[in-house]
């Protein structure tokens, strides 16, 4: 069988032959067709993320914001991949502490972007960069004897637990195709394929890094990360502040079966359609939770600026909040430079304004090891996690 997206090969002989995909380079051929129906939802993702760079550029918060958002894509692309934690876990002040290996792959993804966003101010995102990333991304979790930061030299397959090559669901190609593969999709990556615009090339980036699967395990989450770092690497975005794992971990299905299509059938068009309505509703998300924020941020603000003398340290504590919006007495005193019996005081007209609130797993904590959490903020956040 052979379509624009690819053909099969077969490997091995006898009772152990199977077939693995071999996907046709980038871009497809023929053309992509842009219908009206893409091409309208083209011009509305562009042009939600246009909105979402503006407000990147004026909001005094952002670099807060995205630092939130960035854990947040972490929890999301983790869930999809069937990570079992919470957004509480991954702010937790003790995480490091009592991390679980649920918990470890989410820190690890919060470290591969930030690795990652700074690479690419010395590398294009090529093949080195993604190898780099994937090592970390899988340190010392579960795939970490999976051979970490390299690609991978033997086949695997997509299925259910308990599969093998006989009944997988997708076969991905051998490691002999599987290099050539990466090879042609890093020199797509870096070409200069005006033809297309920057949305509908993250949309074929994506769905064929994941076609290759070139990593024993993480492709996924190294896949959605990818399209952050094409578009930033483009400068489509001037910060990491639009993430589609809500989206996708809301349409999971969804975004398996079109990814699936177009390796069955060729058909790229519907997997685009689908992909730039995950760029719109997430940008679209990413405004009105920098807007929720934003309105969140002044209230307060003014709230702490009608508190008299108490409002310098409850102001430290506040912005702290921002930036940790789970905190700990004591962790919180030692970066602030002030001592405990000052953040506490704090903490304690914050929680009197209902801005700061205890949290409610604390029962049988001892009290200096309390925790408080910035409800309001968390809830925005929170949303889908």
């Amino acid at each position: 069988m052979k379509n624009r997206s690819g053909t099969y090969r077969n490997n091995l002989s006898g009772e152990a032959q199977y077939k693995s995909f071999v996907p046709s380079p980038l871009p497809p051929n023929p053309p992509l067709i842009l219908d009206e129906a893409m091409v309208n939802m083209l011009v509305a993702a562009n042009k939600s993320l246009a909105s979402l760079e503006s407000i990147s550029s004026r909001i005094p918060c952002m670099e807060q914001f995205v630092s939130m958002y960035v854990r947040k894509e972490a929890l999301m692309s983790s869930q999809i991949e069937g990570t079992q934690a919470t957004l509480e876990d991954v702010l937790d002040p003790m995480a490091e502490l009592n991390a679980n290996r649920d918990v470890t792959d989410v820190v690890n993804y919060i470290r591969a972007v930030e690795y990652a966003i700074n690479r690419l101010q010395t590398l294009p995102l090529c093949n080195r960069l993604i190898k780099e990333t994937h090592a970390i991304l899988i340190e010392n979790v579960r795939g970490q004897e999976r051979t970490p930061g390299e690609f991978r030299h033997s086949q695997n397959w997509i299925g259910g637990q308990g599969s093998t090559l006989r009944n997988a669901r997708y076969i991905p190609p051998c490691p002999e195709d599987m290099d050539t593969a990466m090879s042609d999709l890093e020199k797509y990556m870096n070409s200069d394929d005006s033809s297309l615009d920057f949305l509908i090339r993250a949309a074929l980036i994506h769905y064929q890094f994941e076609t290759i699967h070139p990593f024993l395990d993480g492709n996924g989450r190294v896949g959605r990360l990818m399209i952050t770092l094409f578009l930033m690497d483009n400068k489509v975005l001037t910060t990491p502040a639009l993430y589609v794992s809500y989206f996708l971990k809301e349409n999971r299905m969804e975004y398996y079966d079109r990814m699936t299509e177009v390796r069955n059938k060729g058909n790229y068009e519907q997997w685009v359609l689908f992909f730039l309505t995950a760029i719109l509703e997430s940008s679209q998300d990413a405004i009105s939770a920098i807007d929720a924020l934003s309105a969140l941020h002044e209230k307060n603000v003014m709230v702490i600026n009608g508190m008299g003398r108490a409002r310098i340290n409850a102001g430290l504590l506040f912005d702290y909040l921002e930036a940790h919006p789970i905190i700990d007495i004591g962790k919180t005193a030692a970066a602030l430079g002030l001592s405990y019996n000052a953040v506490a005081s704090a903490a304690k007209r914050l929680i009197e304004a209902g801005i700061l609130a205890q949290t409610e797993n604390d029962g049988r904590s001892r009290k200096r090891n309390r925790t408080f959490a910035y409800k309001e903020y968390m809830n925005i956040l929170k949303k889908g996690a």
